[in-house]
């Protein structure tokens, strides 16, 4: 009689991303008991997520996978799956393309953003299930979680974390794992 293996699966992880006191485009992301500063959209928080509006959707919002720079080697502690970022790699933001909020390679005309960028928010990029799975025109794209600018300006949507902060919160993180955003 052949035994049957038993895996035992634990549940995705919560991370809360709750506003924090004084600025709209500020909030405290909270994984377990470790909580860190973030940037939020300049727009605050919204219900009503639209393309360009400047707001992180409230929602509950399911983690696909990550990007990293790829001229910085250091290994990044995670269950996640994370890709390195090509020089040709590109994210469609334009509503009326058939690509719109997917990853494209360039050359690509339609508007895009380039995941390989000079000011290093993508270094360490992970991407939410904002409208991707199911998508939606004009609803919001390239909603992710990556790094701040210096003294963590407002995002055009997405949830930015120090560096070092990310580093934490990454063995955290796995497919699935669901950002609250309240």
């Amino acid at each position: 009689m052949e035994k049957k293996r038993r895996t035992r699966r634990t549940a995705p992880s919560t991370i809360i991303v709750r506003p924090a006191p004084g600025r709209q485009s500020r909030a405290l992301v909270q994984c377990g008991p470790l909580v860190v500063p973030a940037a939020i959209g300049r727009s605050g928080r919204t219900i009503l997520k639209r393309e360009g509006d400047g707001a992180t959707p409230i929602a509950s919002l399911k983690l696909l996978y990550g990007f990293r720079r790829g001229e910085h080697p250091s290994r990044l502690e995670t269950p996640l799956s994370i890709r390195r970022i090509r020089q040709d790699m590109l994210w469609c933001d334009q509503p009326g393309d058939p690509n719109y909020n997917r990853l494209v390679r360039a050359p690509f005309r339609p508007s895009h953003e380039e995941l390989k960028r000079k000011d290093g928010l993508y270094d360490i990029c992970v991407v939410t299930d904002w409208n991707i799975t199911s998508r939606t025109r004009n609803r919001g794209s390239a909603i992710f979680f990556h790094l701040i600018r210096p003294g963590y300006e407002p995002t055009a949507g997405c949830i930015a974390v120090h560096p070092r902060d990310m580093r934490r919160l990454l063995p955290h993180m796995r497919k699935g794992t669901t950002i609250r955003v309240l």
